[in-house]
């Protein structure tokens, strides 16, 4: 594996800490590694478009992916879609399995609070979110998901259901920032490298 890319949640950043941390962990362990953490809109579209521009630019080959919540669902639809391309795989930190059930609660404008980006969340953004959802794995082998019980955003027993057959962690307790991130760094790289 020689790129790697993290795929931050809705209103976070490359400045996030657990980005921050798989940062320091894969330059001090991977120097070699190509780390990608791209600034996400919250525009969906905009969101697919510069990670598909990305993935354009890279070799086939060996592909990984950090996807914490909604960066998980995105992780999820990239790794199917580029299934041909890429031999990838994914970890999924508190994945968001169906995040457009969720957001009609966010309907509005938004800010996100590190980028200062401005946008709006319409019916049409929903809809949008909904074109990217893989309704079956095609290789749920190439994911590996860590859950933490005390989610107060997402309710983990609909990834349990929804990455049957993939490594999974659960957790007691916890967040949905995944508390203790960290400690799980040296296993998430181990699944990478093969």
């Amino acid at each position: 594996m020689q790129h790697l890319v993290y795929l931050h949640g809705f209103l976070s950043s490359p400045q996030s800490e657990k980005a921050q941390q798989t940062e320091a962990f894969a330059a001090k362990h991977y120097p070699y590694l190509n780390l990608h953490i791209p600034q996400l809109s919250g525009d969906i579209v905009k969101a697919v478009d510069k990670i598909d521009a990305l993935l354009n630019t890279l070799p086939q080959g060996k592909l990984a992916f950090i996807g914490s919540s909604m960066g998980g669902f995105l992780s999820t639809y990239f790794v199917e879609k580029y299934a041909s391309k890429f031999d990838a795989r994914a970890v999924l930190i508190n994945p968001a399995v169906a995040p457009y059930n969720l957001l009609s609660d966010y309907i509005g404008d938004h800010q996100n609070p590190y980028s200062q980006e401005r946008f709006t969340i319409a019916p049409q953004s929903i809809k949008n979110i909904h074109d990217y959802y893989v309704a079956t794995l095609n290789h749920p082998s190439r994911f590996k998901v860590l859950l933490q019980t005390d989610d107060e955003t997402l309710d983990y027993r609909l990834a349990v259901e929804y990455y049957r057959g993939a490594n999974m962690t659960i957790e007691a307790g916890g967040n949905h920032s995944f508390v203790n991130y960290e400690r799980h760094l040296a296993d998430i790289f181990a699944f990478f490298i093969r």
